[in-house]
């Protein structure tokens, strides 16, 4: 069967509107159950400057209800490049929807969020296709683990998940690696990595929802032309603001180190001024040491002046 590669934005889109792949997408990744969820897709487009270049860009974000009955906020990001300027984009999504209010059975709440990046590039230092990055709670004072979990850190504090579609491999075990099957990047069957063939055998009923949405994506011309507008379209932004990015890289890769040099330099100024608040104290007893032998010592001459 062939389908089409997932980490388009068009074709993931495509999946996770899809109820049953949603919840499978989600539920397995957090290995927990997912008794309802709304998928709320951020689409956003940008024609500036250039009419005949349409810029398709997605952000999932998807309310969850557990089966202890709890509600969470999923964000989904896919990245196919790795940039400095992309990280802060994803700080700044992150931060604004920390500020939105959520509305759960007519009533404002504020949800714990938990976030999943679909990355297109390895990260260095981690090996494994999927990671969990998840917290836990010490107890500093009596230097042990607590197994508990508070509503208000919850809601301050996120675990998040990232997947490294290069780094996948044929594995096929596991439901997590039945997911992860489907976003691995090999047995392409074009130059553009747009189409592949998918050989596994198809044991999960989702999973053959998933791979038939993929299959029709992949085959049905009009949204197979839409993947390559992406594909295009993304590939002429990065060729005419090649040079821009790089300087928007290299300007925030400035300011983030002058930012830590600033705060080096702080530090430093802080740990100056407790020093010299230390030397005013002693200088001040010395004087009130000074001022007491004075007295004492006029106190001993008129003594003996007597």
């Amino acid at each position: 069967m062939v389908i089409a590669n997932p980490i388009y934005d068009v074709v993931f889109k495509r999946m996770m509107e899809d109820e049953k792949v949603a919840k499978f997408f989600i539920s397995t990744l957090l290995d927990e159950t997912v008794d309802t969820i709304e998928v709320k897709p951020q689409e956003f487009t940008f024609t500036k400057e250039l009419p005949a270049l349409a810029i398709f860009r997605l952000d999932f974000i998807a309310t969850i209800k557990t089966a202890n009955g709890s509600y969470k906020k999923i964000l989904i990001e896919i990245q196919k490049a790795k940039n400095f300027i992309d990280l802060m984009r994803f700080r700044n999504y992150l931060g604004e929807q920390y500020k939105k209010v959520d509305i759960i059975n007519n009533e404002k709440v504020a949800l714990p969020i938990t976030t999943i990046y679909i990355l297109g590039f390895k990260l260095p230092e981690i090996e494994t296709a999927c990671l969990k990055v998840e917290r836990t709670y010490q107890d500093l004072t009596n230097k042990k683990s607590l197994p508990i979990r508070c509503d208000f850190v919850e809601k301050l504090t996120h675990d998040s998940f990232i997947v490294q579609v290069d780094r996948i491999t044929s594995r096929y075990q596991s439901r997590l690696d039945k997911l992860l099957s489907i976003f691995e990047q090999t047995n392409f069957v074009d130059d553009q990595k747009i189409i592949k063939e998918y050989f596994h055998e198809l044991d999960i009923d989702e999973l053959k929802i998933a791979t038939d949405i993929l299959h029709h994506a992949g085959t049905n011309p009009k949204e197979k032309k839409e993947i390559e507008n992406e594909q295009e379209a993304w590939r002429t932004v990065y060729a005419l603001s090649g040079d821009l990015r790089e300087k928007l890289d290299n300007q925030y890769k400035a300011i983030s180190q002058m930012n830590i040099a600033l705060s080096e330099k702080d530090e430093a100024l802080v740990k100056k001024e407790e020093a010299l608040v230390e030397k005013n104290e002693a200088l001040v007893k010395k004087d009130q040491i000074l001022d007491n032998l004075q007295k004492e010592i006029e106190d001993l001459k008129r003594q003996l002046g007597k």
